[in-house]
């Protein structure tokens, strides 16, 4: 092989270590993407790819935050419901978003993302303009229950979409755009209600009751539109030409995987599952997953109020939510690209998490000086700047370490699901009989911060003891050739990360 088809390879399959073991027609398909040809692929990827998935996430961030901002719009005296009511309402929204996540990505896996992604956006904007006909306390509780079945399935579907055509080193760049819509969400979730409360009264309606139908409706009508726009594979998309389509593919299916068997699977559904269930860096992963969403849906669903009895009234109140969501958004994206650039996941999770915990000890320690409240608003912007890009890194970091498309599937769903057992926490810790200190909620969201930033530096002091050993083990048997060579293609692709040459990334 040509040292110019050498380099070729290697810069863009990932995992080859000596590049000889790759077909001469990958090599001469490689070495018609020069740089300038695969940034222009890229482009034309996250042009028709990203906004779509960007657009259904963001609204799947209004419609499971914006109680908050309906709260201030009167929601509590127009359903009738007290305080106590209210909080049991947030938190049974994640009992059913909690336990159909795993299922949602078998089925996900079943009719595939062009036909169920588009699916449970329209039924979850159904249910959320259900939101704004209830006038009573268990009207709004049926509502909060029936939203967390469709909208559990989003944002792993999404993720997973995400490493259906983008290869294992630019999937959190990508992640973080959709992601980063959650964190435009409360920017916009502000403002929308902002708006939209000036309607009080419209057709005889409450403005809490038009910010959950406007926004309801909106999500339907992207639902519909997003039939025209998601894809499941690059074979047979218009867009793409036959060199495209071809690059595409194979960057997927050498992705972690020298015989480019990546996309392949020989065994039953069944193993997969198992697999993923026995995994050890799923639980991990989910633990630091736990502590980000635990503090993140403290903030989302309390901030608008933390905020009001900070001093503010309750309309400059939801216009103060925006410009910490909408910095948190830019410095997500800033984030994953470095983290994409340096092949790095865990050194920037860790990162992010430290600025997060730094920002809410700072609101903790000026939380019962009033004077001081200019400080304890800066203490939640910097925390929101820290966690949301935390949560796309998370995420990427356990995709690219899973093998298989299935065995990823399933264990981003059971990541997802349990990592977000956070938010029947983080939905109850700012209580208003805490106001307006709400030491208790800075404290819980400290503490479950600090947890997340343990797990994560464990996770990557045991990946990167797991690659030396690996990396140790394969020259001892004579090197990655003969490795293959005695254990075969197919049985090396069939361990899928637990194979020697799989190599975790940290």
């Amino acid at each position: 092989m040509s040292d110019l088809k050498e380099e070729c390879v290697e810069k863009h399959i990932e995992s080859s270590p000596a590049g000889s073991t790759y077909p001469p027609e990958i090599v001469a398909l490689y070495e018609k993407f020069d740089d300038d040809r695969r940034k222009k692929l890229l482009r034309k990827m996250d042009y028709h790819l990203i906004p779509i998935i960007t657009l259904l996430y963001l609204f799947a961030y209004l419609d499971r935050g914006n109680i908050g901002n309906a709260k201030l719009a009167g929601l509590l005296e127009g359903a009738h419901i007290n305080d106590a009511e209210y909080n049991i309402c947030l938190t049974v929204f994640f009992v059913t978003y909690v336990i159909f996540e795993v299922p949602a990505n078998m089925l996900l896996k079943k009719f595939k993302p062009s036909v169920w992604i588009p699916t449970i956006a329209v039924l979850w904007g159904i249910v959320m303009v259900c939101h704004g006909f209830v006038h009573s306390y268990a009207g709004l509780l049926a509502c909060r229950l029936m939203l967390g079945i469709p909208e559990a399935g989003i944002f792993p579907a999404c993720s997973y979409y995400v490493t259906m055509w983008y290869p294992r080193a630019e999937a959190q760049y990508r992640t973080a755009l959709f992601y980063g819509a959650a964190s435009l969400a409360g920017a916009f979730s502000g403002l929308l209600a902002y708006c939209i409360s000036l309607m009080d009264g419209v057709g005889g309606y409450g403005g809490w009751q038009w910010i959950f139908i406007l926004e309801g409706a909106a999500t339907i009508v992207g639902g519909l539109v997003a039939w025209f726009f998601i894809h499941d594979s690059p074979n047979g998309v218009k867009w793409l030409d036959e060199d495209e389509a071809a690059f595409v593919t194979a960057q997927l299916a050498y992705d972690g995987n020298s015989t480019g068997n990546a996309m392949q699977e020989g065994q039953k559904k069944s193993v997969y599952i198992k697999e993923a269930f026995c995994d050890w860096q799923i639980y991990l992963s989910s633990l630091i997953y736990i502590g980000i969403s635990t503090s993140t849906y403290g903030i989302v669903f309390g901030l608008p109020t933390i905020i009001k009895n900070l001093g503010y009234t309750a309309r400059i109140a939801q216009l103060l939510t925006i410009p910490p969501y909408a910095t948190a958004c830019a410095i997500t994206i800033v984030v994953a690209h470095f983290s994409d650039k340096y092949k790095k996941r865990g050194v920037f999770v860790i990162g992010s998490l430290t600025a997060s915990a730094f920002g809410f000890i700072l609101a903790i320690a000026t939380s019962n000086r009033r004077d001081l409240s200019g400080v304890t608003y800066a203490g939640c912007f910097i925390a929101c700047c820290g966690f949301y890009p935390a949560f796309p890194g998370i995420i990427a970091w356990l995709a690219n370490n899973l093998a298989g498309s299935y065995k990823r599937a399933i264990g981003m769903g059971l990541q997802i699901s349990l990592g977000n057992t956070g938010g029947l926490i983080g939905s109850n810790i700012f209580r208003a009989q805490d106001a307006p200190a709400y030491r208790l909620g800075y404290g819980i969201s400290i503490g479950f911060i600090c947890m997340s930033g343990v797990s994560a530096t464990l996770m990557v002091i045991i990946l990167d003891r797991i690659n030396k050993k690996r990396a140790a083990a394969v020259e001892e048997m004579g090197g990655e050739a003969i490795v293959i060579e005695e254990q075969g293609e197919w049985n090396l692709t069939e361990m899928g990360d637990r194979s020697p040459l799989f190599r975790y990334i940290l």
